[in-house]
């Protein structure tokens, strides 16, 4: 099992790391986050994150390498030109199979979040599933949004808490099921995306074969719901 961060790409003006479940992405106490494990292992690089992931969730994390391409990252998060697609696993079958969700992200009690009806501190996920195995469900998430705990509140939403995400009512297990696998965007002009499959937890495993038949390798391709 995959413990530690690992670089995919080294392109030009940014990595693409690979961040495994359960590493925070800044140090919390006496542990190494995922920042600081960088900045060890890589000590004459210097990084400029421009997003995170959840300590429960693995995947694609883009690191800026200068000021220039750390400023245009996040103009480009936070005008939404950003193409992010996450899986996840729920023990529990969804209210619906396809669809929506949109509300409110309103603050609750110890850190966690809650999806209410209003439009304050908006949020909006889009998402598919399919059953993998008897009381198993994959969903393919697209965020519109890139709210706090959004994808794990949107899935509890909907009845269907992440396996391993104990803080919003999911199982225990071997790690959480939440795994960033795809980021495209424009870079300089030219299309770029980057997809990485989980390469942990014993529920993941065998998982390519079911994104083919689902189409669920070409995320932008789907006809997602609005």
């Amino acid at each position: 099992m995959s413990i530690l961060p690992s670089v995919l790409y080294r392109e030009a003006d940014y990595w693409v790391v690979n961040k495994p479940a359960g590493m925070s992405f800044h140090a919390e106490s006496e542990e190494v986050g995922f920042m600081q494990w960088m900045h060890q292992a890589f000590p004459e690089q210097v990084f400029y994150p421009v997003h995170r992931l959840d300590r429960i969730t693995s995947g694609l994390i883009i690191l800026a390498i200068n000021k220039r391409a750390a400023q245009l990252f996040g103009k480009m998060f936070e005008q939404h030109q950003m193409a992010k697609f996450y899986l996840a696993i729920s023990q529990k079958k969804p209210k619906k199979k396809q669809g929506s969700i949109k509300g409110g992200m309103q603050q609750g009690r110890r850190g966690s979040w809650l999806l209410n009806q209003s439009n304050e501190n908006f949020a909006h996920t889009q998402f598919f599933s399919t059953g993998i195995k008897p009381g198993l469900r994959l969903f393919l998430l697209k965020p519109k949004t890139g709210k706090t705990h959004q994808l794990r509140v949107a899935l509890k939403s909907l009845g269907s808490p992440i396996l391993g995400d104990v803080r919003y009512g999911g199982a225990e297990a071997d790690r959480g099921y939440l795994h960033a696998f795809w980021l495209s965007f424009i870079w300089q002009g030219e299309s770029r995306s980057y997809c990485f499959l989980p390469d942990t937890g014993a529920e993941f495993d065998g998982l390519e074969s079911c994104l083919i038949e689902h189409n669920f390798t070409q995320p932008e391709s789907l006809s997602w719901p609005k």
